[in-house]
């Protein structure tokens, strides 16, 4: 029986970089939320996206919601998002006790609209903070999206969490925002088992950041605290597996652009397309996904379950968060009259983009999904 094909799953470093970083730890008994696999692991990611202040907290939510406190952001105040994204990107706001103003997506990123960006300011006002995701590694249209944010005033946090090592201009992803937030959860492009990082543009601020993720003690002999802090700093023993996994990080963008430009040359005669990317832009395709036309006859639960049934995963696009139960009472603006990440998820379907897969592997998923046609 053929291997089970996954989605994306944790691909350690065939030179076993992050066991070395692990054992070093443990040799010298640094199995806390601090030592030197944190600092060095900061330390190679702010070499790696050449600018901006990395603080390594425990999760890609914890740096969201670490970007929505130092924005200012606090109960009754208002916060636009993105609606095609995964719910970490907007649960924060609801932790600061905001409230979500959500934004559709355009056709040429899938990601936030910054004409639906422009009209929910009208519609709206002046929110606290403006937060744009790069879906799949694609990089949204932060030109527009920045200017806007500018314009008014309002600082921009980029979930970064599925874009690592993409790039828009020549610049990484996660340093183009006020904050920018990583995530290294086990199906991301590196992993640290469970993590995240958020990108500061000031040394002041990622050092209180840093204070924050710390249960925010005050600089005192003894524990004192004059705000509310959290539990949010990266393991040692986990920043070791990052810092192995760091090595391989352009290997690993290359290997996913691969995989996809795979999918586009073998599906490019079927009813679907592919996920666009702009011609500034260098998505790390983090996941692969095709966009099944209309009256293609097929629907995504259909492929899904074919792909099932050989073995092989596959998942639906991200339900948009306007159409979530959770959100429902929450404003949403379109410039559509049929909104494009209501469409995107109706005909979206996540191929298998797992780094340890080969062509052959790939062709396997291309030869059940064509034989659907």
């Amino acid at each position: 029986m053929d291997k089970r094909l996954l989605l994306a799953s944790p691909h350690m470093s065939d030179e076993g970089y992050e066991l070395e970083y692990i054992h070093d730890a443990f040799q010298k008994n640094w199995i806390a939320p601090l030592g030197e696999n944190v600092n060095e692991f900061e330390k190679a990611m702010g070499e790696f996206m050449g600018k901006g202040y990395p603080v390594a907290l425990s999760a890609g939510t914890a740096a969201l919601h670490l970007s929505m406190i130092l924005a200012g952001v606090k109960a009754g105040d208002t916060v636009f998002c993105q609606s095609l994204t995964f719910s970490a990107s907007a649960n924060p706001v609801a932790y600061c006790g905001a409230k979500p103003v959500f934004i559709d997506s355009e056709r040429e990123t899938w990601n936030m609209d910054p004409a639906a960006l422009r009209r929910a300011f009208a519609l709206h006002g002046t929110p606290k903070a403006v937060v744009v995701v790069h879906l799949y590694g694609n990089p949204a249209k932060l030109d527009e999206i920045t200017a806007i944010c500018r314009e008014h005033n309002v600082p921009l946090i980029e979930d970064a969490a599925e874009a690592l090592g993409s790039t828009y201009n020549g610049q990484k992803c996660g340093t183009f925002g006020d904050f920018g937030a990583l995530s290294f959860n086990g199906n991301k492009i590196i992993t640290t088992s469970g993590g995240g990082m958020l990108l500061c543009q000031t040394e002041d601020e990622a050092k209180h950041a840093l204070k924050l993720s710390t249960q925010a003690r005050e600089n005192a002999p003894w524990y004192q605290h004059e705000e509310i802090g959290y539990n949010y700093r990266m393991s040692n023993i986990c920043a070791g597996i990052g810092r192995g996994q760091m090595k391989v990080l352009p290997l690993r963008v290359e290997q996913k652009r691969a995989i996809f430009a795979r999918y586009c040359e073998n599906l490019k005669d079927l009813p679907l397309t592919m996920q666009p990317e702009l011609p500034c832009a260098k998505s790390n395709r983090w996941l692969s996904i095709a966009l099944l036309e209309a009256s293609c006859g097929v629907t995504p639960g259909e492929m899904l379950a074919k792909l099932n049934e050989a073995g092989i995963e596959g998942r639906y696009l991200w339900k948009p968060m306007h159409l979530q139960p959770v959100f429902a009472n929450c404003p949403f603006v379109s410039v559509s009259d049929t909104p494009v990440g209501d469409d995107l998820f109706a005909r979206g379907v996540c191929l298998p983009s797992d780094t340890k897969m080969s062509m052959d592997d790939v062709d396997r998923v291309c030869e059940v999904i064509r034989g659907m046609f």
